[in-house]
């Protein structure tokens, strides 16, 4: 089992295939297992790099909360990069779902020249406004709540992405939630027009708290598109494999030869 050594934390990640790197980022209590549908397809064309941030899955739950934050995962996603790749400063096509989508937004803003293009898939990008924050700050303080109460068995009521999934216990979640989950300011969102690389909006067509930060997103970062899968809720890639893959296809044919491969 592959484990990256981030300063004491070790960090499970798979890797598949070869050619141009392609790393995503399950959402919040999920893990790399809610990829797993895509590996055959995506593998095909590209080296694929799937992991489990800290708190989830087979990755470390390190009891000190300030091991939790936007600015560890964004140095977690670069150093499974040079691991993988064997190269210091490797340029790879970043996304993800839901947290992992607004990490991948967060590692760009630190990272542009990393980046040759982003998948952001059923993710809000933070707010402008201090009360929606705290709004969003609120839900997930309850999150971390609610796993400290009742552990895992949270999951078992919510999106497929998060119920299928396995981890070693709920505490990494809680303390996540706390420190990866919530927000500190607007940086994220008032980086988009700033997005330089090719960019693929997705959403689920039955993902209506996504909907309109999906547009959003997609009016703001330059030259980017935007995809409703249908049938499919949060859990795009889930919900709907076939509509996922109509939906990346095309943006992906142009960094891995994914065309052949389909």
């Amino acid at each position: 089992m592959p484990l990256l050594n981030r300063h004491g934390v070790h960090l499970y990640y798979e890797v598949h295939g070869s050619g141009r790197p392609l790393l995503l980022t399950h959402g919040f209590s999920s893990t790399s297992e809610m990829w797993h549908a895509q590996i055959p397809t995506l593998s095909a064309a590209f080296k694929l790099i799937l992991w489990d941030m800290r708190g989830h899955g087979r990755s470390d739950s390190p009891s000190d909360p300030s091991a939790y934050s936007e600015a560890h995962t964004v140095e977690d996603i670069g150093a499974l990069l040079d691991v993988v790749c064997g190269t210091t400063g490797t340029k790879a096509v970043v996304g993800g779902l839901s947290l992992g989508g607004y990490m991948s937004l967060a590692f760009y803003r630190m990272y542009p020249e990393r980046c040759t293009a982003l998948l952001i898939i059923d993710t809000g990008p933070g707010f402008k406004k201090d009360a929606a924050r705290e709004g969003w700050n609120s839900h997930a303080l309850e999150q971390a709540e609610a796993f400290e109460k009742d552990g895992l068995a949270v999951l078992s009521r919510e999106s497929p992405e998060r119920a299928q999934v396995s981890h070693r216990n709920a505490k990494g979640l809680a303390l996540a939630a706390r420190g990866m989950l919530t927000q500190r300011d607007s940086r994220i969102i008032d980086s988009l027009s700033s997005i330089r690389v090719p960019s693929l909006v997705v959403v689920g067509a039955d993902d209506a708290p996504f909907l309109a930060a999906s547009e959003y997103m997609a009016k703001k970062i330059p030259h980017s598109r935007k995809v409703v899968v249908p049938e499919a809720g949060h859990a795009v890639n889930i919900d709907n494999p076939g509509g996922f893959e109509e939906a990346v296809r095309p943006f992906l044919e142009g960094f891995g030869g994914l065309r052949a491969s389909l």
